[in-house]
């Protein structure tokens, strides 16, 4: 009986690490830095024809700090808030 609640316990662990490891906002936040750093620096790398071509308006530049923004937000939450495992109903033993 001890062993199959030890067995129990390590499987609700993994499922809780799993659930921390794969929550949706460490995916969405880690993304939007990624492509956030790679547009803003496509921004800041811009000639002036593409700035032509946009009306004089870095539009890389600011949807990258913007992609930037949102990414280290979505980051920030979960760092502010992380997932907390479902507590185990002690009626279930």
């Amino acid at each position: 009986m001890s062993e199959l609640q030890n067995e129990v316990s390590e499987l609700e662990r993994k499922s809780a690490t799993a659930a921390r490891l794969f929550d949706i906002r460490r995916i969405i936040g880690g993304l939007f830095v990624v492509y956030g750093i790679i547009v803003t620096i496509a921004g800041i790398t811009a000639s002036d024809a593409d700035l032509k071509k946009a009306e004089d308006i870095n539009i890389n530049l600011w949807t990258g700090l913007g992609m930037l923004a949102l990414g280290l937000f979505f980051l920030g939450w979960l760092w502010l808030r992380p997932t907390v495992p479902p507590a185990q109903d002690p009626d279930e033993d």
